[in-house]
């Protein structure tokens, strides 16, 4: 065999080992991850206008804490972060703001009307709401699972080298709460 085969086939074995398709495949995997938190958000914003009108004609006493619901779902979804987006906190941090101002004004429409419980419309809202809370949660748990993957796969051997040489790999933002006190479970009280 001659050395030009040979070379030709260890640059082939060695750039299969430095991450030449693993990195941008475990980015890819990030952001197709971030995708899926954000068709979970747009499903909340398009959700929540339909149900909150159907709750809102149970009763005119709603309409203040609806109106909140649907302005802070208008602002969310006018908050927007691309996949380039992913590697800036501060980006990152003002879109989860704008999504936890939604968070905030769903657990206000809980905590206001407690006599909507007994509502079909009500109930049917809630478990709605949870519902696509929970969407929202698994979403999230997805992509951080992702971006660790990613992270952790530019920062090691011998995936780094093709990482930093070939892509200038930067490491991912993995999801955070950044509400204060977003650790402790809220305490709902329908006032009995």
């Amino acid at each position: 065999m001659n050395y030009r085969a040979m070379f030709a086939m260890m640059s082939v074995v060695l750039l299969s080992a430095c991450g030449i398709n693993s990195v941008p495949t475990a980015e890819e995997n990030a952001k197709a991850r971030w995708a899926d938190v954000q068709n979970q958000y747009q499903r909340r914003a398009d959700l929540i206008p339909n149900l909150v009108s159907t709750v809102k004609a149970a009763g005119a006493q709603e309409k203040d804490i609806l109106v909140q619901v649907t302005q802070a779902r208008g602002a969310a979804s006018q908050v927007r972060l691309s996949g380039e987006q992913l590697s800036d906190p501060a980006a990152v941090a003002n879109f989860e703001r704008a999504q936890n101002a939604v968070t905030l004004s769903l657990q206000r429409l809980q905590e206001a009307y407690p006599e909507l419980k007994s509502q079909g419309n009500y109930t049917t809202l809630m478990s709605q709401l949870e519902g696509t809370e929970n969407r929202i949660t698994i979403a999230r748990n997805d992509y951080n699972t992702a971006v660790q993957a990613y992270n952790t796969r530019i920062r090691t051997f011998p995936d780094a080298i093709g990482a930093k040489v070939f892509y200038g790999a930067k490491p991912l933002v993995p999801f955070q709460a950044t509400t204060p006190g977003a650790e402790t479970a809220p305490t709902v009280n329908f006032g009995s």
